[in-house]
């Protein structure tokens, strides 16, 4: 039995431009609609029918959660899901919002409420009653970065990628250590940085290592502010050898920063970063790899699998990291 694929590959088209045509939406020019209708008729598919196809009641969207898009994880994610999404003839609906009222809004106000078929929720954990507000609008469920017990999951073990990060430079010689975290006071409270951070200390204590608060600053997850703050840890006394930046793009701008105090990297100072950003490559960034963009195709495939198979298993995955090592961590001379 045909389904979109097979009606799309007829066409020649997308699946994306084979759901908008036949559901009678704009941006798609008459010569494609027939040419649409015509494989649709050939190959006997109806929007109504069963198995992939679009049910009667289904909006086709999915909703996206996130408190941020411009920053590259995020986008990395949502590019990943969308990418699934469209695949499937299915459109992306993005809730961003940076500002607590926008959070209260969408999760107290039900926004989502008929509005979608399926909701992915990337690392911004809700509190138990934004959960049991999700949770009541009986959708399928996709969290990124984080578990709960009643939605699908994908995400990496954090405290086991800062562990691997930390030991790296342990095993590199160095003892004295910085860290570079994110807020001490994130509105979000994203469990990602306190995680990171339990690592980098469980490796400092395993290794006897003491753990000096002066070596740690906040980055915030951004270039501009880990730039500033790795000016004020190079200011102060007892500089560390090796530093350990919670994520890469923070460890860029640390890597600026210790150029401009005149430092090399890695013979003066090493930096080790955690995400597998694209541009580690090019600064030659020791990181630990995640597989961000993965993650949110996993998360497009499980809700879809949901919305096809209603009782279908919900799957809590754990996806691996990489350390990935370049020049900017060096053994330290005796």
């Amino acid at each position: 039995m045909a389904g979109i694929k097979e009606v799309a590959a007829e066409a020649g088209v997308s699946t994306a431009t084979v759901s908008r045509a036949l559901r009678g939406l704009e941006h798609v020019n008459p010569q494609t609609r027939a040419k649409i209708e015509a494989a649709a008729a050939k190959l006997n598919y109806s929007l109504t029918g069963d198995g992939d196809r679009i049910r009667p009641g289904r909006t086709n969207s999915v909703g996206v959660v996130a408190p941020y898009i411009s920053r590259w994880y995020f986008a990395q994610v949502i590019n990943g899901a969308e990418q699934a999404l469209r695949e499937a003839g299915l459109d992306l609906l993005l809730y961003n919002f940076s500002q607590m009222k926008g959070r209260e809004r969408l999760f107290q106000h039900q926004l989502l409420k008929g509005r979608v078929d399926a909701l992915i929720v990337i690392s911004l954990p809700p509190t138990e009653e934004e959960f049991a507000s999700m949770l009541s609008l009986g959708i399928p469920i996709a969290l990124v970065g984080m578990a709960h017990k009643d939605c699908a999951s994908i995400k990496i073990d954090d405290v086991a990628g800062a562990r691997t990060a930390t030991q790296h430079l342990v095993n590199q010689g160095h003892k004295q250590i910085g860290l570079m975290s994110g807020r001490p006071d994130d509105p979000f409270n994203f469990s990602v940085p306190q995680d990171r951070r339990r690592g980098f200390l469980q490796v400092l204590a395993e290794n006897g290592l003491e753990w000096i608060p002066s070596r740690e600053v906040h980055g915030d997850f951004t270039m501009n502010t880990a730039s500033r703050a790795m000016d004020d840890l190079l200011a102060r006394p007892n500089r560390p050898t090796a530093i350990f930046c919670e994520s890469d793009e923070m460890a860029f701008g640390a890597m600026q920063a210790a150029r401009r105090h005149g430092l090399s990297v890695p013979d003066d100072i090493s930096i080790i970063g955690f995400d597998g950003h694209e541009m580690a490559e090019y600064s030659d960034l020791t990181t630990i790899e995640q597989p961000v963009q993965l993650m949110g195709e996993m998360a497009a495939w499980s809700i879809m699998e949901r919305l096809r198979k209603p009782n279908a298993e919900v799957p809590s995955l754990v996806l691996p990291t990489t350390l990935v090592v370049r020049n900017s961590t060096k053994r330290l001379e005796e």
